[in-house]
């Protein structure tokens, strides 16, 4: 499995306008074969700081998502949201347990 943790950020005065935008690819993601979990979320201590948390069931889901057209799309547009800011990391997690 592989998990992606991370933080991507935008101008707090483009939430508004990014939200369904971001709504549009959690749900695209969320439909795709291999895909676990994927969540957005914002921080509530740092405006335009917005979580990413995404679950992948092996590479080959994860490399079909970087194919796919909802991810091409959300990337088209970041310029016209602001978003420059993106810090994500890529894990392996062989055994995954509760706490």
């Amino acid at each position: 499995m592989l998990l992606i943790i991370g933080t991507i950020r935008l101008p707090p005065e483009n939430l508004r306008t990014a939200r369904p935008v971001m709504a549009r690819m959690v749900s695209a993601s969320r439909a795709e074969d291999g895909c676990e979990e994927y969540s957005y979320a914002e921080d509530v201590l740092d405006p335009g700081l917005v979580h990413v948390k995404e679950m992948w069931r092996d590479q080959t889901a994860l490399d079909r998502h970087f194919a796919s057209e909802h991810l091409a799309e959300w990337r088209a547009e970041w310029p016209k949201l602001g978003i420059g800011e993106r810090n994500l990391r890529v894990y392996e997690v062989e055994h995954p347990r509760a706490t």
